[in-house]
């Protein structure tokens, strides 16, 4: 995809490099807890595709609309919020590397934090593609 069809929203905060998020499982951080708030600008981000569009649906628009976007819904509600929401410094905020379904079911569920595991950037080598 170019960068000309990624939202501006995503390229402000958004990293400048790809991810393989099972290299990211593989790393060896301890969790801790982290407010949801902290973490609460990716809701109104459009990270999320729909239809045959790309990058064209937030997790607001999803938990407003749980039926027109049921399959993106179904998927929040069945990821496992046992497992640690990966996030990595980027410009001034934590900016998620994996678990945003996660993260979305926390909202959705009414907590008010969550577990999260900070990688530092020196990983970005181990994980980049």
């Amino acid at each position: 995809m170019e960068s000309s069809e990624i939202p501006q929203s995503i390229l402000e905060y958004g990293f400048d490099f790809d991810w393989d998020e099972k290299d990211v499982w593989k790393l060896n951080y301890p969790s801790i807890k982290m407010d949801i708030e902290e973490l609460a600008w990716h809701f109104d981000i459009p990270f999320w595709d729909f239809g045959n569009g790309t990058y064209n649906l937030t997790p607001n628009e999803v938990i407003a609309d749980r039926d027109k976007y049921r399959e993106q819904y179904e998927r929040v509600m069945k990821s496992d919020t046992t497992y640690p929401i990966d996030v990595m410094e980027n410009r001034g905020r934590y900016v998620i590397l994996d678990g945003l379904h996660r993260l979305t079911k926390c909202k959705i569920l009414g907590m008010s934090e969550t577990d999260v595991r900070i990688i530092p950037r020196s990983e970005i080598d181990n994980i980049a593609k």
